[in-house]
Formats: structure tokens, sequence, C-alpha cells
């Protein structure tokens, strides 16, 4: 888990049914980037993801698993050392069959970084 981490800070958060939004700022000192990239420290796509799943658990309050994505973009590079104020923003909602519709994003004023869509399922 990445939120339980200093890869990142989470420096506001606001939830309502449906939504959740968190405001992040990247720990540049984090040892993931002396080796993605060395020289030229990158956020990697694997982390954003993971991150769209995990501000989700925590709206949720129970873990899940990713079902598909049919809708990865990964738009720019966050470099952690412009200490940029990063906007997640996660979007669910329940469908009958039990799992999570889901819309997320990693944006700040001028910048979309990533956004996807995505299934979720709620685990036991």
């Amino acid at each position: 888990m990445i939120l339980s981490g200093n890869f990142f800070y989470v420096t506001e958060r606001s939830h309502d049914n449906g939504s959740a939004r968190c405001m992040i700022e990247f720990n540049k000192d984090h040892k993931i980037f002396k080796g993605h990239f060395p020289g030229r420290p990158v956020v990697p796509g694997v982390c954003m993801m993971q991150l769209i799943k995990e501000i989700l658990e925590s709206s949720v309050a129970k873990p899940t698993r990713l079902i598909s994505a049919g809708n990865l973009k990964f738009l720019s590079v966050i470099d952690p050392g412009q200490s940029i104020t990063i906007r997640a923003e996660v979007k669910y909602l329940f469908n009958t069959d039990g799992n999570i519709h889901v819309t997320g994003s990693l944006t700040n004023e001028r910048v979309t970084y990533f956004k996807m869509n995505g299934v979720f399922k709620l685990q036991e």
C-alpha cells in the first residue's frame, strides 16, 4: 500500500457519496525515484493506478480488486522534484452485479497526468 508509506503526503481529503478527492504531494526523496529513473525521476504509472485504487478503498472502507480497465491514459509525467500539488479524484458507482465502476484522475490546475475507467470488485 502506498497510502500508508511516505511515497506521498495527503494535504487535503474530502469524501462525498460516490466520490473522493485528495490533494497530494510526492516525496521527491523517496527511494523509488532513485531507480525510476536515475537523474530524471518520474512517478511510475503503476503507482498512479495504485493511488486511485487505494483512494477508492479508503472511501468504501474495504479492499478491492481491479477486474478490468478499459481506458488507461498516461498523459503527462509527474516530476516529483517540481514540488507540485496533485489533485486525485475518484468517482465510483456500485452496480447491481456487485461491481464498482470507477473513474479516476490525477490533475493539477494546468495538466491532466493520468485518467482511467475501470471496474473493481469488493474483496471479502
